[in-house]
């Protein structure tokens, strides 16, 4: 059970991550104009699929406390990585983001990381 909140932590900054990305794209682009940008940002604020990604990183936050009631940092952090690797798949799968030999590379590498960095 101890493993739970940092798995809940990971999926939901996942979560967060691919929501932000959908409703921002979905928005359009940043526009140019100061005024314009805080006016922008605003309305992104408000949407609710935008609040539901900053509430799930607020309880990713939560779950994380609780994860460091029950492991040292040094273990529990390294499984954080996987975030990175799920966001890039969900990136490929969900926003058909290119998969490059070098990301791929580098989440070879964060793998790694994780299965070393959480041997005891």
């Amino acid at each position: 059970m101890s493993h739970f909140y940092i798995f809940l932590t990971i999926f939901l900054t996942v979560y967060g991550q691919i929501v932000i990305k959908w409703q921002a794209s979905a928005a359009g682009e940043l526009p140019t104009d100061s005024l314009e940008k805080v006016w922008f940002l605003l309305h992104l604020l408000l949407n609710p699929w935008i609040l539901s990604g900053l509430i799930g990183a607020f309880l990713a936050s939560i779950s994380w406390m609780a994860a460091m009631t029950k492991f040292q940092l040094s273990y529990a952090y390294p499984f954080t990585g996987l975030s990175f690797v799920l966001v890039l798949l969900a990136g490929a799968l969900i926003f058909h983001e290119t998969l490059t030999l070098p990301r791929l590379i580098g989440t070879g590498l964060v793998i790694a990381g994780i299965i070393i960095g959480s041997q005891a």
